[in-house]
């Protein structure tokens, strides 16, 4: 009997811990989720404020305590137990340097809010790294050291935070116990601070004077500043509010991440939903067709939903069979988002290399990635004066309003409307690196006024009476490699053979097309864009163009093959040597250039990207012009 009294004993107790268990999964299921971040200049301490925030919210096991406290004692904390921002810096480098270098993402939850925390760096070089760990917050907790005030970089993340769209900022001027708490000090900050922030646009800020050091008025009011009256820094996130309710509010977006076919009676459309709802019944339109149909079903990992929301990743099946794949946004019908190719947009630069205004980078905008083209800026932005400045192109770092255009039509909306659907990348088609960061302003207005005009003589129509395919020849190499000389000899031996040809020469374009550009690295891309457009639309007539540049980036080649008709492009390196062009110099330029009187020369002190598979290649110590001509044309009229 005793034996069965605590078998039941045993389980009502296992049934209270799976209720109990339940109860508390139910609770945290529930909870609103808060993604910020913490930023601010070196050394304001944004590293020791995250990590007191997971230290006083219960979120360190044991082990990591006591691994934290050996790393205290072993890093030598002056007089601290405990080095709370040893639980962020986890990069060996940060350690080392007692900074941040890379963005730390942290998690971490209380009875009323689940949190995700990026802890963003401060130095100047790692601004890009701040835009990457802003790009998905909802609050941003700008940190001021009470001795410093504001600096530079303060106006230089709180102009990103805003840019980037955060309307939720917390002003918390760090390190008060090593001012006195003095009253005097916070409110000389905070009138600073609110002078530069009216002057960008923020409307509100929750000023708080802090000590992540001591703890101050982090979790609890504390008794050192009886004179602050607002809440403590946690019983702010817990209760701020956020925008994710006005995002269901929003009209229904969601992006086209792939198209799921699992088998052939089913074929649907996977994606997260960016706003509004969507539930079977619903008209939508796929965009940039325009194609429409009806909601069927509303399918989630779990099953059939009645209804889908913003946040959720379903996918949607279609009454009709309609053409719709990556890329492509799926919108309610009766209030579509944009569709346009050519835009206004703010640009953070987070590259080393300069940008190339003219240059074709992709552009990755949700699940679109497009080509786009970047002209020069309209202005750069001044963080400290917020004055704008006249620029050419932008730099590490810089903020600039440029206008781009894209090689077919972007599903967008003002990223002031949006953050989905108007927050782009770009992307450099050589290396894969990410070069920028953007936000879409408008479309403008040529975009909607310029279209295509018919012809009813056709470029095949034009290549016929020729008697001839279109093409063009484009020599490459270095000065005094011999491309001219080659090219004409081509265009010789061809107007023999009664082919219509132009010669384009890289001197005597720039004598009337481009007599406006220079040499830096901007003016030689936005050269070879104008002589590459030039090119395409003689091939149209159906000539055979021959084009001689130096042309020394691989990505503007690139850029004139593809918009060329496939096989219209034939990439002729004349692979000569910079020790034999050198000893050529014909017109004495590569003199001048060792005397430093000819800049960005290239070869010298500007580089030269030699093409890895060329349709042709040629190598003139080991034949004549006239051989090199000969091999040319044999090679494009068998």
């Amino acid at each position: 009997m005793s034996d069965t009294l605590e078998q039941e004993s045993a389980y009502q107790v296992d049934a209270l811990i799976a209720e109990d268990i339940d109860a508390y999964l139910e609770l945290h299921q529930h909870k609103t989720l808060l993604r910020f971040i913490t930023c601010g200049s070196v050394d304001d301490g944004k590293s020791t404020l995250i990590g007191r925030l997971l230290y006083d919210s219960k979120m360190i096991f044991e082990d990591q305590l006591a691994a934290l406290e050996a790393d205290s004692k072993r890093v030598g904390t002056q007089g601290q137990e405990i080095d709370f921002a040893l639980l962020v810096d986890g990069l060996a480098a940060e350690r080392e340097q007692g900074i941040t270098i890379d963005v730390a993402y942290r998690f971490f939850s209380t009875e009323k809010r689940k949190f995700i925390v990026a802890d963003t760096p401060g130095h100047e070089q790692y601004t890009r790294n701040m835009v990457t760990g802003a790009s998905t917050a909802d609050l941003a907790v700008i940190l001021i050291d009470a001795r410093k005030g504001v600096l530079t970089q303060t106006r230089r993340h709180s102009y990103l935070a805003h840019l980037i769209g955060i309307r939720n900022i917390v002003l918390a001027v760090n390190k008060m116990d090593l001012v006195g708490y003095d009253q005097a000090v916070f409110d000389t900050i905070v009138a600073d601070y609110r002078a530069f922030a009216d002057s960008i646009g923020i409307e509100r800020f929750v000023p708080m004077p802090i000590s992540g050091f001591k703890g101050d008025n982090i979790t609890t009011l504390s008794p050192n500043t009886p004179w602050y009256s607002g809440p403590a820094l946690m019983e702010h996130l817990e209760t701020v509010e956020l925008d994710q309710v006005s995002d269901q509010a929003r009209p229904f977006r969601m992006p086209v991440q792939w198209v799921n076919r699992p088998n052939l009676d089913f074929r649907g459309f996977s994606g997260l939903i960016g706003s509004g709802t969507v539930k079977p019944g619903d008209a939508v339109r796929v965009l940039p067709s325009g194609k429409t149909s009806t909601v069927t079903r509303v399918v989630a990992f779990d099953g059939d939903l009645e209804q889908g929301v913003a946040g959720q990743s379903v996918t949607l099946t279609f009454a009709d069979e309609i053409d719709c794949s990556r890329g492509d946004v799926i919108a309610a019908a009766d209030a579509p988002p944009q569709a346009a190719d050519q835009f206004e947009a703010t640009i953070v630069w987070m590259a080393d290399e300069e940008m190339l205004p003219g240059r074709p980078y992709w552009l990755k905008l949700g699940t679109q990635t497009v080509t786009a083209n970047i002209q020069a800026p309209k202005y750069q932005v001044n963080v400290n004066t917020m004055e704008h400045l006249a620029a050419k192109t932008l730099e590490l770092n810089a903020i600039g309003v440029a206008n781009l255009s894209t090689d077919r039509n972007l599903v967008f909306e003002p990223y002031a409307d949006n953050r989905g659907l108007g927050g782009f990348i770009l992307i450099d088609k050589i290396t894969n690196a990410t070069v920028a960061a953007g936000m879409l302003h408008f479309s403008l207005r040529r975009a909607q006024n310029v279209h295509w005009q018919p012809t009813d003589m056709s470029r095949e129509h034009h290549a016929a009476i020729k008697n001839q395919k279109p093409a063009v020849l484009w020599f490459t190499g270095l000065s005094g490699a011999g491309k001219s000389t080659i090219a004409n000899i081509v265009e010789k031996k061809l107007a023999r053979m009664n082919r219509h040809t132009f010669l384009l020469d890289g001197d005597n374009v720039r004598h009337g097309l481009n007599k406006d550009l220079g040499f830096t690295d901007a003016d030689r891309v936005e050269n070879i864009r104008r002589v590459g457009e030039v090119a395409k639309l003689m091939t149209d007539a159906g000539l055979i163009v021959i084009t001689a540049f130096i042309s020394p980036f691989r990505a503007e080649r690139d850029m004139v093959r593809k918009m060329m008709a496939p096989g219209e492009f034939v990439e002729i390196h004349i692979d000569t040597s910079l020790a034999d062009a050198e000893a050529r110099d014909v017109k004495g330029l590569y003199a001048k250039a060792r005397r430093g009187d000819l800049k960005n020369f290239t070869g010298i002190d500007s580089p030269y990207e030699p093409p890895e598979d060329p349709e042709i290649r040629i190598d003139t110590t080991n034949m004549t012009p006239e051989q090199a001509a000969d091999l040319i044309i044999a090679r494009l009229i068998p």
